[in-house]
């Protein structure tokens, strides 16, 4: 599934705003540039959560060829 595109604007207080718009070209959803930063920092792709899972093993591996 593809990334919802942002907007960039700017609030009255002169902070950065992220818009998602819908497909329909409506807005979504409008959030301060900090809290979605925040959130984008917390969450975490696919591939490196499949990575994390084949960490452990690999240890094991390791490990035991010693």
């Amino acid at each position: 599934m593809a990334k919802a595109r942002r907007t960039t604007h700017r609030s009255k207080t002169g902070k950065k705003l992220y818009a998602v718009r819908s497909k329909t070209g409506k807005f979504k959803d409008i959030q301060t540039f900090k809290r979605a930063h925040t959130m984008d920092m917390k969450r975490k792709s696919k591939s490196e959560t499949t990575a994390a899972a084949k960490r452990p093993a690999e240890r094991a591996t390791k490990a035991k060829k010693k």
